[in-house]
């Protein structure tokens, strides 16, 4: 099999299990993954991450140039805006998961630092998340926010929206999505609880440890 055929299938697999785990629903969500000649695979525009065909999905070559496959997602923007300013970005996922959408609701939450600090492992997958103000799907202001960030986020919280990853491949975007959704689970959890968050020095240590790209 290719690269790019294991890519194909990587990319529907991956999909599918965030699909059967209710991390998106029906047909929302979209994956986007460079290839190796500069290139896209793309999900396409109403697709749903249950039943993706590996052959139908939206190839670009190096230009963006739509060469094969179906109609990709209407989110493009988002996807180029973070190709276009993190040159580390191998991957972008985006999703619509329960728990960072009712987050991103409430009326408190620090729109720099959109998840709170109770565990150590979203700040050292994500560094901070930035919390976008809500726009239209699709809309290509979403691209010009996130240019505006001038690649310094890998990770941003739309908000009533979902979220939006880039990852240096395929799996760190999943495994890092996933994350950002299990912090926002445990804050909604913990919600007027007073949980212990994590302090500044703790936070400090673990941006040090692992060279987290905490983004001005």
């Amino acid at each position: 099999m290719s690269a790019l055929s294991t890519l194909r299938e990587d990319i529907c697999r991956f999909a599918h299990t965030l699909h059967a785990r209710g991390l998106t629903h029906g047909s929302t969500g979209n994956i986007s993954v460079r290839t190796a000649d500069g290139g896209l695979l793309v999900t396409p525009t109403g697709s749903s991450f249950m039943t993706l065909d590996p052959a139908r999905l939206s190839r670009f070559d190096a230009t963006m140039t739509l060469v094969e496959g179906d109609r990709p997602t209407k989110e493009m923007p988002l996807h180029r805006a973070f190709y276009d300013t993190r040159s580390t970005a191998g991957a972008v996922v985006h999703l619509h998961s329960c728990h960072s959408v009712a987050l991103s609701m409430m009326p408190d939450v620090d729109e720099d630092d959109f998840l709170p600090h109770l565990t150590p492992y979203p700040i050292m997958q994500l560094g901070r998340v930035k919390l976008l103000p809500y726009f239209m799907p699709g809309d290509a202001a979403i691209g010009t926010a996130i240019r505006g960030l001038a690649g310094q986020r890998s990770a941003v919280m739309l908000a009533n929206h979902g979220p939006v990853v880039a990852g240096k491949d395929l799996a760190a975007a999943v495994y890092a999505i996933e994350e950002l959704e299990a912090g926002a689970q445990l804050a909604m959890m913990t919600r007027n609880l007073s949980p212990r968050a994590l302090d500044e020095d703790e936070v400090a240590a673990l941006v040090a440890e692992f060279d987290v790209d905490w983004g001005a």
